[in-house]
């Protein structure tokens, strides 16, 4: 068996999407997949690109991916890689493919001198709260995750002008 991680390409797109929607699922989230494929791919691959993304390959089969962007840590003073997504297939769980594609982007947070490498993990997730730990990531159980969307993130928008 041969784990290989790559750099994604625009030809990669409907692979990339598929994926979403196969993470979605397993989340019980399918019913907020709300992306068009066109403006995925140009936020990805455009001339502005807003994240990465990550290939996980099994002898040569797509298995999973890793969606990935640039915060900034003010404490630090330096970047760091804010993992979006991570997912691997439910027939190759097991296969180490999901810690290949964590050890890679840690290598690529060394690489771009970033100060960590951080994401957020639904609490219900036991087995992948396991698999975090067992890797040497904690849990930041001070912090709450807040989040603006829809009608709110309008509204205070628009009460900008």
């Amino acid at each position: 068996m041969t784990v290989t991680i790559r750099p994604a390409t625009p030809a990669d797109l409907a692979l990339i999407a598929d994926l979403i929607r196969a993470l979605a699922d397993y989340e019980k989230l399918a019913h907020e997949v709300r992306f068009d494929e066109g403006v995925l791919g140009a936020k990805l691959f455009g001339q502005r690109p807003y994240a990465e993304v990550l290939i996980g390959e099994i002898d040569g089969t797509a298995q999973g991916f890793a969606l990935f962007f640039h915060n900034f840590s003010t404490f630090e003073g330096k970047p760091g890689i804010y993992l979006e997504d991570l997912f691997v297939r439910p027939e190759a769980r097991g296969s180490g493919l999901g810690k290949s594609l964590l050890a890679r982007l840690a290598a690529l947070a060394l690489e771009r001198d970033c100060a960590r490498l951080e994401w957020s993990v639904l609490d219900w997730n036991t087995p992948a709260i396991g698999f975090y730990q067992a890797l040497g990531a904690r849990l930041m159980d001070e912090w709450t995750v807040m989040r603006m969307d829809g009608p709110a993130l309008a509204q205070l928008g628009a009460a900008q002008h």
